[in-house]
């Protein structure tokens, strides 16, 4: 069955996290599709407990890293699969394909990367701001402690 290059930088892009977009390469033996559905399960279960905790747990904030990294891998992902060579491409994942069959991107997968960075990036910088705020605060918190 021909792998196309859309579908996989789609679901990558839709579903960040989710190893959809690896699954659909590699099936169910895929461990970095696995890898990233348990990390993005691990990440909404440290939210829930970071919402819980008012944000003041660590093991919240480790658990929605791993969230945070599937996320991004699979953006990162999208890009470097949807920038690679077509020629590259199938001889990858479409091995032995016949010359009318061959994949031919187009704008549609550099939209899909395009977007992916936008998402990526600013996705990022979310949560950096958002963690270093949270430890600062923390420090605080632990000066006032100290001096009373």
């Amino acid at each position: 069955m021909k792998k196309s290059k859309l579908i996989f930088c789609a679901l990558g892009l839709l579903l960040p996290g989710s190893g959809f977009n690896c699954f659909y390469l590699q099936g169910w033996k895929s461990f970095w599709a696995w890898s990233q559905l348990f990390a993005l399960l691990g990440g909404v279960a440290g939210w829930i407990i970071l919402k819980d905790a008012h944000l003041h747990s660590a093991p919240g904030w480790i658990l929605i890293t791993f969230g945070f990294i599937a996320i991004e891998a699979s953006w990162l992902t999208t890009i470097a699969f949807g920038l690679r060579l077509d020629e590259k491409w199938d001889a990858q994942f479409n091995p032995g394909i016949a010359e009318d069959q061959r994949t031919q991107s187009g704008w549609p997968v550099i939209l899909t990367v395009i977007f992916s960075l936008v998402l990526g990036a600013g996705v990022m910088m979310t949560f950096l701001a958002i963690a270093f705020e949270q430890f600062f605060i923390s420090q605080i918190y632990e000066a006032k402690k100290l001096s009373q």
